[in-house]
């Protein structure tokens, strides 16, 4: 059975025969709407009561396409498939079954084996550029390759959370069957390959649905990019589970990531999401939904989301490496070795607690929940990118500190997360980057500017006008990873390290690793940050982690017992524990 037969799309064009295409439009705003296609007359569409255009042509695969929605506005199709002349220019029809998979029944791989490698495909070099690197990425010992987001977007630079057409991959990176190619790949590597999508708001540019389909938003609700988009219209809850679906049957991803959904209004669209993937995949797949979720809401969890990225536990680490606190760092300068300890121990700090930063309750009590619900990072696109100058930790940590706390990332039972260069210490900078039209791209450059008047180091006007722009191109080249550095010694040691921690953790951590629990957290001095944390695996052995992130030497309670896994700057016959030193060891489990 192909994938076309198990699932078609509920809009925009499908291919009914290699010769005829069906065309379905919302757009409740609008008393007609047509189909203009290149060199044939255009087409009315047929309206029904709930505000659906269709209609059906003798056309197949690569016809290009837009819609008459009005008689100054000619709009591409919002589920366009394929936008080879950007967000203004016409749609192309496309063939789902064009592409030939090699691997169409690869399952994909459960959870806990996971270990994500964010990337940003531009920077990567496109989608076939990108496939070629995967043998090196999945050699280290990574598992799954997550995409910042390819719908497409104005331009040809942007991280990707300014698409306007989710459907379309993003042309500048290849064309729809060089992404399947790239899936294909990572599958015959046994990597998993998850894609961010973006379901709380479109970007500012090309983005027309308003023009046609006014109750797509909330006209007297606001977000921080514009009016919040309605999920209490069928027609919208529709239109966003048809874009996970397409992605998950169509693309054969293994999993998607789902950027900022405390922005989306109806929370109970999240859960018929997850339903009707789970209805709908074949039963014998690993398929993984991953939040973003500002709110930590616990029950989404609980109750079958896969995981959710921990910005609490980096929050906290990289105050304990930098020393920062300004921003929404304030959240946790009061003392990050007890949150930190929290994370450890139950996953979320924030529980229901005040922010101090905001004055309001955040969260929901968490420590009910096994260790593989939270994915654990150092550093990502936003927490990189949203830095003025765009600094990684390698510029801004102590070598040393930064080292310990790598290790405790990649052995601790959350799930870990690299941002694509870390796997061996990119000094490379990230900044945020665009390429809009001059007009918006002046007010983009000023507002992020302004962003950061209020950040002690960029009181100066003069300082901030240093803040790189983020439409021109140089910005973009100078946030590519230079990969020469993979060949001195420094960054082939951070490889080097990269490769034999995640050995380890295939080794004796992910066969243990489900339902993996908190047990413990001791603090091994009352100033800076040493921590002894416990966990108890799925084969009830207990995994143990003790840790310096702090300047004065300390001491375990006892001289550890068990199975040594690992030791940096410190040995298994001593219970001392140096500045920047970690130990990690397995106790009770006889089968090690």
């Amino acid at each position: 059975m192909s994938q076309s037969d198990r699932y078609i799309r509920k809009q925009g064009a499908v291919l009914l025969s290699p010769h005829r295409t069906r065309f379905r439009l919302w757009a409740p705003s609008c008393s007609s709407v047509q189909l203009e296609t290149e060199d044939r007359p255009p087409v009315p569409m047929t309206a029904d009561d709930h505000g659906w255009f269709t209609c059906e042509t003798p056309t197949g695969a690569g016809l290009r396409y837009r819609y008459r929605v009005a008689p100054d506005l000619l709009v591409p199709d919002p589920a366009s498939t394929r936008q080879p002349e950007d967000v203004h220019g016409p749609s192309e029809v496309t063939d789902p079954e064009s592409y030939r998979w090699q691997h169409p029944r690869w399952p994909g791989r459960p959870w806990e084996e996971a270990v994500i490698y964010e990337v940003h495909v531009g920077l990567a070099g496109g989608y076939t550029k990108l496939a070629a690197d995967l043998p090196r990425i999945a050699a280290l010992g990574i598992t799954a390759i997550e995409l910042m987001p390819i719908a497409e977007f104005p331009g040809g630079r942007n991280w990707g959370y300014d698409g306007v057409l989710p459907f379309a991959p993003e042309s500048v990176y290849g064309t729809p069957d060089e992404l399947k190619a790239l899936i294909d790949r990572a599958h015959a590597l046994n990597l998993m390959i998850f894609l961010d999508v973006v379901y709380n708001h479109f970007g500012p540019d090309g983005n027309f649905i308003e023009q046609y389909a006014r109750p797509f938003f909330f006209q007297n609700c606001r977000t921080p990019w514009g009016h919040a988009i309605d999920f209490t219209q069928r027609a919208v809850r529709d239109l966003f589970i048809d874009n996970a679906l397409y992605w998950l049957m169509e693309f054969r991803f293994d999993g998607l990531r789902l950027d900022a959904v405390q922005a989306i209004t109806e929370q109970d669209w999240l859960t018929e999401l997850r339903e009707t993937v789970r209805q709908t995949v074949e039963p014998d797949r690993h398929v993984h939904l991953i939040l973003e979720n500002e709110n930590n809401d616990a029950r989404l969890l609980r109750e079958g989301f896969t995981a959710q990225w921990n910005d609490d536990g980096h929050n906290a680490l990289h105050v304990i490496l930098t020393g920062e606190t300004e921003g929404y760092y304030g959240n946790f300068a009061s003392n990050p070795t007890i949150d930190l300890a929290c994370v450890l121990k139950e996953g979320f700090r924030f529980q229901g607690d005040k922010s101090p930063v905001t004055g309001k309750p955040r969260g929901s009590p968490s420590s009910d929940l096994a260790a593989e619900k939270f994915i654990l990072f150092l550093q990502n696109h936003d927490q990189t990118g949203n830095r003025a100058m765009g600094e990684r930790l390698t510029v801004l940590a102590q070598p040393h500190m930064l080292e310990a706390a790598y290790a405790l990332l990649l052995l601790s039972p959350q799930i870990p997360m690299i941002f694509f260069g870390d796997e061996w210490g990119t000094r490379t900078p990230f900044f945020f980057f665009t390429s809009h039209n001059p007009e918006l791209a002046r007010i983009v450059r000023n507002g992020r500017r302004q962003e950061f008047a209020s950040f002690s180091h960029f009181h100066d006007p003069q300082r901030r006008e240093l803040i790189p722009d983020p439409n021109d191109p140089r910005t973009f080249e100078r946030s590519r990873p230079d990969r020469r550095e993979m060949e001195l010694p420094e960054h082939k040691e951070w490889l080097d390290l990269t490769r034999e921690l995640l050995r380890l953790r295939h080794q004796y951590i992910v066969p243990r690793l489900k339902n993996a629990r908190g047990l413990d957290v001791t603090h091994l001095t009352q100033q800076g940050c040493a921590l002894f944390a416990r966990w108890t695996m799925e084969d009830s052995s207990i995994l143990n982690i003790a840790f310096n992130l702090g300047t004065v030497p300390t001491q375990l309670p006892s001289a550890p017992h068990g199975t040594f896994l690992y030791g940096l700057r410190t040995t298994f016959s001593s219970p001392d524990l140096p500045p920047a030193s970690l130990l990690a060891w397995l106790e009770g489990d006889d089968h090690v």
